[in-house]
């Protein structure tokens, strides 16, 4: 790692006002926008630091389309990083990022962060699984006429019964109202506050509580993803959502990892323009900890 020569000899002396205001930054040079990364083969990463120490780390994500499709690591800062291996499932593309995060930032209102330009990955195993797929979809035959009048009758079987279940379903609305959801994919929720707000359009902000240690979080609302699989930070995500006024709306944390000081425990602020509330929740992979939210008629 190369420091202006004034910079070093300051840091070498102990002065300490100096260094304070130098800012962390991280340069990602390999992979670039030339580069293929082909599965089953082990990948590498280089970079190049300012103003972060060797003894700090790094911790590195591959994403697509702002999506993180696999951690790749944290390394310790001596700006290499080999016989990484990729996930046997990722698909063939050319729109692939990788994310560097500095870890522990001395200024946690700083933290040097780094996406690289989009570059290639090529999966063979992938793509022949796919092209079987489409195979298959292309030598299914027509159906017969008689086929197809059964197939109309199920489907106008299938839309009353539908029809009849939305309308039992309107009735007992107001009965299940404030029915909580016991658990989501196997894990168990817990409830730890009731809010309401006066508007069903609220904004809501998320935020790394406490230390920063790669918690990669979801929040979901009525069971939908509002944010999927993001990574927290001292800086606060952002994200508006329309609440449904005829029921009680359960928000919920879903923990996608431990990070290194478990559990996964995020600042939520919910707003409404008028009013806003802030509060602490937590998760780890057997269960999720959730608000209720209803809005004031």
């Amino acid at each position: 790692m190369k420091y202006p020569l004034i910079a070093f000899l300051f840091c070498f002396v102990g002065i300490k006002g100096f260094t304070q205001k130098s800012k962390s930054s991280i340069e990602i040079t390999n992979p670039d926008q030339s580069t293929v990364w082909t599965i089953p083969q082990e990948v590498s990463l280089e970079w190049t630091t300012q103003n972060i120490g060797p003894e700090k780390s790094i911790r590195f994500f591959l994403v697509r389309n702002e999506m993180v499709v696999q951690e790749l690591g944290s390394f310790k800062n001596n700006g290499r990083a080999d016989g990484i291996s990729l996930a046997k499932n990722i698909g063939s593309g050319n729109q692939y990022q990788v994310v560097g995060i500095e870890l522990f930032p001395d200024d946690k209102y700083s933290i040097a962060k780094f996406v690289t330009p989009f570059f290639s990955i090529s999966n063979k195993a992938s793509d022949e699984r796919k092209k079987k797929h489409e195979q298959a979809q292309e030598t299914k035959r027509e159906p017969t006429r008689k086929e197809k009048r059964e197939m109309r009758r199920k489907q106008r079987d299938k839309k009353e019964k539908i029809e009849t279940i939305s309308s039992n379903t309107v009735k007992e609305t107001q009965k299940t109202k404030n029915a909580l959801r016991d658990e989501f994919e196997g894990r168990k929720i817990s409830y730890t506050k009731e809010l309401s707000f006066d508007s069903e359009n609220i904004t809501i902000k998320i935020w790394d509580h406490g230390r920063q240690d790669g918690d990669i979080v979801s929040i979901y609302l009525n069971g939908s993803p509002v944010v999927s699989k993001h990574y927290l930070t001292y800086y606060k995500r952002e994200f508006k959502v329309k609440l449904n006024p005829n029921k009680s709306n359960d928000l919920f944390l879903y923990a996608h990892n431990l990070g290194d000081a478990p559990p996964n425990t995020v600042s939520v602020e919910i707003s409404d323009g008028s009013k806003s509330e802030n509060l602490i929740l937590n998760s780890d992979l057997q269960s999720c900890e959730a608000v209720m939210i209803s809005v004031n008629k």
